[in-house]
């Protein structure tokens, strides 16, 4: 499974492709299979996100989760303190990163 992520160039935020658009999201992430380079180089093109890049990623219930650690910890949010995460209330949310 690959996912293509960037950054919102307004925030600077970690922005994941759902298929028509972008989100916070990595649960809303879409799978770009084949068509990832494709789709990057529109998207890079589009200029709606600063440097978009593909990643490896693996499905599970709760939707993709990336394969690698950076990208795991990109996900998740601010490393300061798991109350800024995206999801606070998600009570597996530190399980992510170790």
């Amino acid at each position: 499974m690959k996912l293509l992520t960037g950054n919102d160039l307004a925030s600077g935020a970690v922005t994941w492709w759902t298929g028509d658009g972008w989100s916070l999201h990595v649960e809303d992430a879409a799978d770009v299979g084949e068509h990832g380079e494709a789709i990057l180089t529109a998207e890079e093109g589009a200029r709606r996100v600063n440097a978009p890049y593909l990643i490896e990623a693996v499905a599970t219930p709760d939707g993709p989760r990336p394969a690698h650690i950076k990208d795991r910890i990109r996900a998740l949010g601010p490393t300061v303190r798991l109350d800024l995460t995206l999801k606070p209330a998600d009570p597996d949310a530190g399980s992510w990163v170790i």
